[in-house]
């Protein structure tokens, strides 16, 4: 049973569809490379992923928020040389989401710091205040007398 599911796992893995595809962080880069030279490229949604050219053949995507489009690549006579499906992922891994009452705030951390980072959804006047109060209570916990009140 684990053998045949092995199995399975690898020729989907392997398949076509998911060849085609690029998954990436946000906040991440990519290259991709089309199969012929391109003169033209379109993204299907521009707040999930944007596109940089760096030449006829290899291009940037840099992930920019959470969710699926594509990037359609035309060459010079205008027929379609690429359909790449794009999937940008939030960093989960790497990220605190703080829900303080109907108000939702999102951090990214790495080690022992994190950082605002707003995602759709998140509400900038209580981050700052937010913030402003947890640097309250770690003064207070470290014991430094300018951050009480």
């Amino acid at each position: 049973m684990r053998r045949t599911l092995f199995a399975a796992l690898i020729l989907i893995a392997a398949s076509p569809a998911h060849a085609d595809g690029v998954a990436i962080s946000m906040d991440e880069v990519r290259t991709i490379t089309f199969p012929k030279p391109v003169a033209t490229v379109y993204v299907g949604n521009s707040s999930i992923a944007d596109v940089n050219m760096i030449d006829s053949r290899h291009a940037f995507v840099l992930g920019k928020g959470p969710g699926i489009t594509n990037i359609v690549a035309l060459d010079h006579q205008g027929d379609q040389v690429s359909n790449t499906h794009v999937n940008v992922m939030t960093r989960e891994a790497a990220t605190v989401t703080l829900q303080r009452g109907p108000a939702r705030l999102t951090y990214s951390c790495v080690a022992s710091r994190c950082d605002e980072t707003p995602e759709p959804g998140d509400n900038k006047a209580d981050f700052d205040k937010v913030t402003g109060e947890v640097g309250t209570h770690d003064g207070t916990a470290k014991g430094d007398a300018t951050a009480q009140h």
